[in-house]
């Protein structure tokens, strides 16, 4: 038995990831996979009669110690990874599959649940018990449990085989990413690219004994180059590897599994009388039908294009006028745009970046939410991380109560994916009288500091830590019994408001105030630049929109169709993207064979969440707006219904009880300057 089988002996139960040797964690989760059997066994084979604790309250708590491994395994597997994790998921994702289908396909264990369900008005449950009861006998009745025998086993061999497609799709991408360098040694080459992002490009030359400058696919290298970089023939071959990631017909190629990945999916809807995926999966979400995801995208698209064809227009125009560009190409698009921001708006990331220090940024991100949520964060050293990058918080709340732990890893390195997500290592629950108080992480890519300089943000990069952060919050204000019910644990349309909602903050003067300081001087931001953030946050919003929007529709062409007949994956991408597409289509380029949000994170049939969240998030914020950016009463009523009730109740149930009405899109149009008058 190794440190994993047992209660961690650390503070708060933290993962004790100095101790972890990575090779035992192959037996710890088959050791526990046995075990989380065996409490399965228990429940089925006792002569009780069915009841809500002894079939669905033992149910949610089994295979405890199984998750909180899995967690930390998966966690590495996406931030700090090698050749042996890589191995080691291929080896145990088809085995915890399998053990999630003999659980879901256990027919005692559905009677049991049956038997409970159908005793539901007659049980005098809490909300949250009944949400719980519903959530588990759907988890059967969705997954294959009314199927006969011989269906049932196809449909273990299909998630056997997602399980793992998912996995190489990851992987793939991750080694596409690595495998990129663009090497460059004449000054002429990096004409235009800043001071700080050329130092980081020198930084990494000489780690690898090398002369000039290397410039990699990783946001804190990519986005500067392709922003400021002259050289229009680089920032070419630049968006085109970046784009071909995994569509070139080598050994990393992911068109065969985007295509076995949807096919499969499919089949599996199918199998469980679902007409394609996104009806299986939107059953589950706030959005309900494909059909209204559909009409949901497509009304913000009617609203959106207009206005993204005359900032398309007026980019091409500008890149005509100072530069002679005839046909303005996917690859000048940030370049170009920097260049007219800079012009209408007198605004430079580059002049920003100085008033947004990463640490003063987190300092800013704890204090916004001590002011709304009276939340403590304390730095600490004594809890174990599983690399020297991360810091590590205790967080307390008003009366100095243990609220979280919060871990933040925030550079890029070889084993961690690209962009920035939030995740847990433990949930909250309640058990045996006790309240467990959860461990929270967010993990982004920003630049790291160098020899002259410290970690500066853009202020893109702001937004992103502040977005994760509302994530963190949801996870560390959870209280709830249930741990499938926690924090995070919501309808996945629902999940991005609290990120979302803390954007806001950033384009206001009274919380920049805070934490917008010259890193050298302490000087505070001054009021222009605050004017000149809030002023061009609408700029090329409608191009920004139906980039996004062009996403969510990919994704639905994948899920929302029969794609058994699509056997050419750039084809049928140039046809979803038709009516959303402004510049050419650059034919070495595909998207989704590197979409890892729909093709190996949880984002199938659910990317339009980003934009159905931001009609809640802007919403909600009108309300802060109404009374204070910073009002008590308005955040705590926040944080009651929304952010400590994790997955208990109805989502629009707890956001009408926060706001007091159904969301209306009128607030997100006029944020996003899309509101014809």
């Amino acid at each position: 038995m190794t440190i994993l089988n047992k209660k961690f002996p650390t503070k708060y139960t933290t993962a004790p990831f100095s101790k972890i040797q990575i090779n035992e964690f192959k037996s710890a989760i088959e050791a526990e996979i046995v075990k989380t059997k065996a409490e399965i066994d228990a429940i089925t084979n006792t002569s009780e009669t069915p009841t809500f604790e002894n079939t669905i309250e033992a149910l949610e708590y089994s295979g405890e110690q199984l998750d909180r491994i899995t967690s930390i395994f998966f966690n590495l597997n996406s931030a700090e990874t090698n050749e042996t994790i890589q191995k080691i998921a291929q080896e145990i994702s088809p085995k915890l599959t399998e053990l999630s289908n003999d659980i879901t396909l256990n027919e005692a264990l559905f009677e049991r649940v049956k038997a409970v369900y159908s005793e539901k008005e007659h049980l005098n449950l809490s909300t949250e018990q009944q949400t719980l009861l519903d959530k588990k006998f759907k988890s059967f009745s969705r997954n294959g449990a009314n199927l006969p025998q011989e269906k049932k086993e196809i449909l273990r061999n299909i998630d056997k085989q997602l399980a793992k497609l998912s996995l190489t799709f990851g992987e793939n991408v991750l080694a596409e990413t690595n495998k990129f360098q663009l090497h460059l040694t004449l000054e002429n080459d990096v004409k235009g690219i800043p001071a700080g992002a050329l130092e980081a490009a020198k930084t990494l030359a000489e780690s690898e004994n090398k002369d000039g400058w290397i410039f990699t696919l990783n946001y804190p290298s990519y986005i500067p180059f392709m922003k400021y970089a002259e050289n229009r023939e680089l920032r070419q071959q630049m968006a085109t590897a970046f784009g071909s990631k995994c569509f070139k017909g080598d050994e990393l190629d992911n068109q065969e599994n985007v295509l076995q990945i949807a096919k499969l999916r499919h089949q599996r809807a199918n199998l469980l009388g679902y007409k394609t995926h996104a009806h299986f999966v939107l059953e589950e979400r706030m959005a309900e039908t494909p059909e209204k995801v559909i009409s949901f995208l497509e009304e913000l698209l009617e609203k959106a294009k207009p206005a993204a064809e005359r900032e398309f227009k007026q980019l091409s125009n500008f890149a005509q006028k100072i530069d002679g560009i005839e046909q303005l190409q996917s690859w000048d698009n940030a370049y170009y745009s920097e260049k007219l921001k800079q012009e209408l708006f007198d605004l430079d990331d580059e002049k920003l970046k100085p008033y947004f220090k990463l640490e003063n940024v987190i300092d800013g991100a704890f204090t916004v939410a001590n002011k709304l949520f009276d939340l403590r964060f304390k730095q600490v050293f004594d809890i174990d991380t599983y690399h020297e990058d991360v810091k590590t918080y205790e967080v307390y709340n008003g009366d100095d109560n243990f609220v979280a732990v919060f871990y933040a890893d925030f550079h890029p390195r070889k084993g961690k994916r690209n962009g920035a997500w939030m995740t847990s290592y433990k949930p909250q629950l309640r058990k045996n009288g006790s309240v467990e108080r959860p461990h929270i992480s967010i993990v982004c890519n920003f630049t790291k500091p160098t020899a002259s300089k410290p970690s500066l943000l853009t202020f893109n990069e702001v937004t992103t830590l502040f977005h994760e952060f509302g994530h963190a919050l949801h996870g560390m204000l959870a209280d709830t019994t249930y741990p499938s019910l926690s924090g995070t644990s919501v309808f996945w349309d629902f999940v991005e408001l609290p990120s979302q909602i803390m954007e806001n903050w950033c384009y206001e003067a009274e919380a920049l105030a805070i934490f917008a300081k010259h890193y050298e001087t302490g000087e505070i931001i001054p009021m222009e630049y605050i004017e000149k953030i809030k002023a061009s946050a609408t700029f090329l919003e409608g191009m920004a929109t139906l980039r996004q929007l062009s996403f969510g529709l990919l994704d639905m062409s994948w899920h929302g169709i029969d794609p058994s007949s699509v056997t050419n994956v750039k084809e049928h991408e140039d046809k979803a993207f038709n009516k959303t597409r402004l510049f050419p289509e650059n034919p070495k380029t595909a998207m989704s064979t590197s979409f890892s949000h729909i093709f190996q994170g949880g984002y199938s049939s659910g990317y339009y969440s980003y934009k159905w969240a931001e009609v809640l998030d802007a919403d909600a914020f009108e309300y802060f707006k109404e009374h204070d950016i910073f009002s008590k009463e308005i955040a705590s009523k926040f944080a009651t219904h929304v952010l400590s009730k994790g997955g208990t109740e109805h989502p629009m149930t707890l956001y009408k009880r926060f706001r007091g009405s159904e969301p209306k899109p009128e607030a997100l149009l006029k944020r996003a300057g899309l509101l014809t008058e």
